[in-house]
């Protein structure tokens, strides 16, 4: 008798997935994306509206997509959801953006984020301790440009590797490690916030609202030589509404990943309750340890100093306010927890997406295939390969400023999948249907189309990059259609 093939294991609950919903979202934009928003759109009124429709946005996503993961509770996720509405080409772009810059450009960033911080306590592992430096031409300023790998960087993919390889062991070594590393920044953060509050600055706070809602726009006199200062001007009309989107970026690429619980519904528990419901508590969790954290910046930083804290790493200032000099130390251990357990979420997810469209022989046919703990070994460290290549390449910053308008496309797409599933497939169970149906979901459809838009018109360099990325998927996807049609033909 053959023995049985290796099939994903129901073993996660609500709490877990709820974890891996919080703990995915997580990682550090929160502790930096603050000082762009308020560069964009100036006033603390304004840096709170943004974090506020970013976190309705993500919330009413959320919800939303409880009633598809309860009609198709398969790994893969969004994946399926875009296939069942649409067709396969639909579903393969959204796997293949994945696969090429939203998961692995993410997983890099994020990786690089921990090594950064991971420098205030070991300087030698800092981003400008280069490794390997090669010159490779002038900049537009005439400055020579290098490729550089840094200490950061081989820091980053041996974090990347290393959490691969837990992940390939099991997804119950996978479980524990986001739990604890979960649980611990949300008890930190939540401190963090606390703190900050009992740290509160009457004067800071007062001056920072009596101009709340002053709408400016910062931006350097000369790109070339940054020490001239910057040009502070007021924008309202249709240039406040760009302001606004630009500001989005940050914020909505910092809320996002909450999807992932989706990619793994094989190995959730009664997952169609248990997805909806913990995308709900998650989203919910991190929507309000944002805005509650933007909160403390605001009590304890003037906005001149947000807007232009070192580095952008706001945090690192408000916690010396807090703390003092320990402050440093305090930020950068609270953000190595944090983007290490987001690293784990997006590692373990990630692959699942790229097992389901190797079994729609669409994707590597190893990638298709678990190992013998249960999970898909080949794909995770295809996904490692890919990251570790973005990781060393540099240009993981520009990748990320790409990720907010593609992810903002498909989960526009996919929402509109559930106006198109309920004509298309009525029949079908709905264990749960969408919350606020149908004004929600449109509502949502409204804000993200708006949101792309602005972005094309005002920030184009953060939309056609990251479309034509997209859309490179389309002649790969006929060109593994046309090799699976010459197999069955042979």
């Amino acid at each position: 008798m053959p023995a049985e093939s290796p099939h994903f294991k129901p073993t996660l609950g609500l709490m877990d997935a709820t974890m891996i919903v919080a703990g995915s979202m997580i990682g550090s934009g929160i502790f930096i994306v603050s000082a762009d928003i308020v560069r964009n759109v100036g006033g603390a009124g304004w840096l709170i509206l943004v974090w506020l429709i970013t976190g309705f946005m993500t919330l009413t996503a959320a919800v939303s997509y409880g009633e598809l993961s309860g009609m198709f509770p398969k790994a893969g996720g969004q994946y399926v959801y875009l296939k069942e509405a649409y067709n396969p080409l639909i579903s393969f772009l959204y796997g293949w953006s994945l696969f090429a810059v939203i998961q692995t450009g993410t997983i890099a960033a994020v990786g690089v984020a921990f090594s950064k911080y991971a420098a205030y306590l070991i300087p030698k592992l800092r981003e400008d301790n280069f490794i390997f430096r090669f010159p490779t031409g002038l900049n537009s300023c005439g400055d020579p440009t290098y490729f550089n790998i840094s200490a950061a960087q081989i820091v980053a993919i041996l974090l990347i590797g290393l959490l691969t390889y837990t992940n390939t062991r099991g997804v119950k070594g996978g479980k524990w490690i986001q739990n604890i590393f979960t649980f611990t920044k949300l008890l930190a953060l939540f401190g963090l916030i606390v703190a900050g509050l009992i740290a509160f600055h009457p004067e800071v706070w007062h001056a920072n609202w009596s101009a709340a809602w002053v709408a400016t726009k910062t931006s350097l006199k000369d790109i070339c030589n940054p020490s001239l200062g910057f040009n502070i001007n007021s924008i309202s009309g249709a240039a406040l509404f760009g302001g606004i989107a630009a500001a989005m970026v940050g914020s909505v690429f910092s809320s996002d990943a909450w999807n992932n619980v989706t990619f793994i519904a094989g190995e959730i528990k009664n997952p169609q309750k248990n997805i909806g419901l913990s995308l709900f508590l998650g989203t919910l969790i991190v929507t309000v340890i944002y805005v509650c954290a933007n909160l403390m910046y605001v009590a304890v930083l003037p906005m001149n100093e947000i807007a232009h804290a070192e580095k952008d790493r706001i945090a690192v200032a408000a916690s010396q306010v807090i703390f003092g000099s320990s402050g440093t130390y305090i930020i950068a251990l609270l953000i190595m927890v944090s983007t290490f357990g987001c690293n784990n979420g997006l590692i373990l997810s990630g692959a699942r997406v790229y097992y389901t469209m190797a079994k729609d022989k669409l994707f590597f046919r190893q990638a298709g295939k678990l190992n013998k703990n249960a999970v898909p070994q080949w794909a995770l460290w295809a996904q490692f390969v890919v990251a570790s290549v973005l990781c060393l390449s540099g240009k993981y910053g520009d990748l990320l400023d790409m990720i907010s308008f593609v992810v903002v496309i498909f989960y526009v797409l996919t929402i509109l999948g559930i106006f198109i599933l309920r004509k298309k497939k009525p029949d079908l169970p709905r264990p749960y249907k969408a919350f606020g149906y149908p004004l929600l979901p449109i509502l949502y459809i409204l804000m993200g189309t708006s949101f792309c838009i602005l972005l094309i018109i005002y920030k184009p360099e953060f939309t056609w990059p990251g479309l034509i990325i997209a859309l490179l998927g389309i002649p790969l996807y006929y060109i593994a259609h046309s090799g699976n049609r010459r197999n069955q033909a042979v």
